[in-house]
């Protein structure tokens, strides 16, 4: 994927005619325990409603950076709380490496696979439900489910269609990226049929993806969106889209919450990798890449509870 970053400014504006906010306040992204990003001694109520008279899209920010800030400590739980898989579970994998390694390694090594498999299809789904709404907030539209959406189905018009972000008469189709994966969960024929049941409700149909890779479906898609006088914008164009419908308030939170972390991760990654390696007590589980450590408080026990329940298969083909 490639994002670059064009920033618009490093704080917020209106928070400089804030005393109470300038002063050493942590980043949003920090690397302290989340739950202690609080600002003590101060009426949030009313802080709030002075934000509010300086800038009336403050509220859309602030809801915006409400929803990250609510799915990073959601995620803080997940980690600590995903069961360590079952030897009844990964047990069976085993036998496509069998006798490479000594059978204690080989456990160790498809516990470890297995449990970075459900917290990252746990991380796509959470992704997921935080980019759209925040995404369709900030440029002003809203996200619509099936149940209430006036896109119905051409098949059968009793059912709705959801849609990620409805503004006016122009219903979104939201992604970070695309991938090849949605023709093999059956979802890829709905993907098609999406421009040609907005066309049906009189709306118009618009395709926005931030990757810009190139691969057969993302054509596929677009042909299909432009075939019924839809809208299409991937990578630097779906950017520039989004900062025109936002406006300058909500065009600052896409590029400092969303935009710019993303270019930093891609402007740091190297084509070779870290060293790795991860750790497990009963408390506590260590992650160490390269020369920093994170660590992850356990509950007491998890290791021998049957995962099955919790571990999500996940959809992560938008994601």
């Amino acid at each position: 994927m490639h994002i670059s970053y064009r920033p618009y400014c490093r704080r917020f504006p209106v928070i400089e005619k804030l005393p109470e906010l300038t002063g050493n306040i942590p980043d949003f992204y920090y690397a302290g325990e989340l739950s202690e990003l609080r600002l003590a001694g101060s009426n949030a109520l009313e802080l709030f409603e002075r934000l509010l008279q300086l800038d009336p899209n403050a509220d859309t920010y602030f809801a915006c950076l409400a929803s990250l800030h609510k799915a990073r400590l959601k995620y803080e739980t997940i980690l600590e709380t995903q069961p360590i898989p079952t030897l009844e579970q990964v047990g069976p994998r085993g036998l496509l490496q069998f006798g490479k390694m000594n059978s204690k390694g080989l456990a160790a090594f498809l516990f470890w696979r297995k449990w970075f498999f459900d917290i990252d299809n746990r991380a796509g789904q959470e992704t997921g439900y935080l980019f759209e709404p925040v995404i369709a907030n900030a440029i002003g539209g809203t996200p619509v489910s099936a149940a209430r959406s006036p896109v119905k189905r051409r098949s059968d018009n009793r059912k709705g269609r959801q849609v990620d972000c409805l503004l006016g008469n122009r219903a979104y189709e939201l992604k970070i990226r695309m991938t090849i994966a949605a023709s093999g969960q059956g979802r890829w024929g709905e993907e098609l049929d999406f421009p040609l049941d907005c066309v049906a409700n009189n709306y118009v149909p618009v395709l926005l993806v931030l990757d810009s890779t190139t691969n057969p479906k993302l054509t596929e898609l677009t042909k299909a969106f432009l075939a019924q006088g839809g809208e299409v914008y991937i990578g630097e164009d779906a950017w520039a889209h989004l900062d025109e419908l936002a406006g300058p308030t909500m065009a600052n939170f896409i590029d400092r919450y969303v935009r710019e972390p993303m270019a930093s991760l891609l402007s740091e990654a190297s084509e070779t990798l870290e060293p790795f390696a991860a750790f497990c007590t009963d408390n506590e589980l260590v992650i160490q890449v390269g020369d920093e450590a994170f660590r992850i408080r356990r509950e007491a026990g998890d290791a021998s509870s049957d995962g099955r329940d919790a571990a999500i298969s996940g959809d992560d083909a938008d994601l």
